[in-house]
């Protein structure tokens, strides 16, 4: 089963999360051959961590409770709050199968907070741009709950345009970036 982790920095928390660097990689290299995606998030100067995504398929609801919040950085408080869900890989591969690469462009995190009837369950055309793609599902998967998307695009309001607006209660775009060992 796939899963959608967001953890959400906890305002300065900078300094222990770069302590707890090291640790936190060690941690994801244990789910080295499950991650789909990682990546952190980042304010609008473009260095300061927000928050740290990775999508991951693991065995059911208890193992991807356990994955995020035996995490060190969430042991530690770097994390203000952790959204995770059930998430579909409509595109079937991971980041390190995008064809545009690890750099080159800017990056994004476009979360759509879903309400009522689904949306956006179809690849979009131009996937080209699509890192990874799918709905947010609750635990049973039965449930359409938003969706959750990385790709590269030229700014925000484009980024933002990956999502139907008018069909959920928000839309969130981050900066993010390719995650884990250089």
């Amino acid at each position: 089963m796939e899963y959608f982790c967001y953890h959400r920095d906890r305002p300065g928390s900078v300094t222990l999360r770069e302590e707890l660097l090291e640790e936190h990689w060690s941690y994801m290299d244990r789910y080295a051959k499950e991650l789909i995606a990682r990546g952190p998030t980042f304010a609008g100067d473009g260095e300061t961590p927000t928050g740290s995504v990775h999508l991951v398929d693991l065995p059911g609801p208890a193992a991807a409770r356990a994955f995020a919040f035996d995490e060190p950085n969430y042991q530690a408080g770097v994390y203000r709050d952790v959204l995770l869900r059930r998430w579909r890989n409509l595109l079937g591969r991971t980041m390190w199968d995008f064809p545009g690469g690890r750099t080159g462009g800017h990056r994004y995190l476009v979360l759509g907070l879903g309400a009522g009837q689904p949306a956006d369950l179809a690849v979009p055309a131009d996937r080209d741009e699509l890192i990874a793609y799918g709905p947010l599902l609750s635990d049973d998967g039965a449930a359409w709950l938003g969706t959750a998307a990385l790709l590269r695009a030229p700014d925000p309001a484009t980024a933002r345009g990956v999502l139907t607006p008018d069909r959920y209660a928000d839309i969130e775009v981050h900066d993010w970036e390719f995650g884990g060992r250089r």
